[in-house]
């Protein structure tokens, strides 16, 4: 019993038809490079703007439990916001609205 481990071969295809992804069986000689060319541009696309939301993210209440943006949201670096202290209210402590 032989395994197939494809299609099949190749079949002919018309030359004239173009697809912006490269058509039928694409393998370009420079795939790698392309590959880590696009994934370092997304990755500087994504600090930036990683970098431009944290550079302008304003919280105008107080959170009541720790939350991820902690780490780097101005207010809560420099210390002028913190964690609201809710124990003073009714009920058990770990209650959220």
């Amino acid at each position: 019993m032989r395994l197939l481990q494809s299609g099949g071969a190749h079949y002919p295809y018309p030359r004239e038809v173009w697809s912006p992804a490269g058509g039928w069986w694409t393998r370009p000689a420079n795939w790698r490079a392309s590959t880590i060319y696009v994934a370092f541009g997304i990755g500087l696309a994504t600090y930036g703007i990683w970098s431009y939301s944290a550079e302008k993210e304003w919280r105008h209440t107080e959170p009541t439990r720790r939350i991820p943006s902690m780490m780097w949201a101005k207010q809560f670096t420099s210390g002028e916001l913190g964690v609201k202290d809710e124990s003073k209210l009714k009920g058990s402590s770990d209650a959220h609205h």
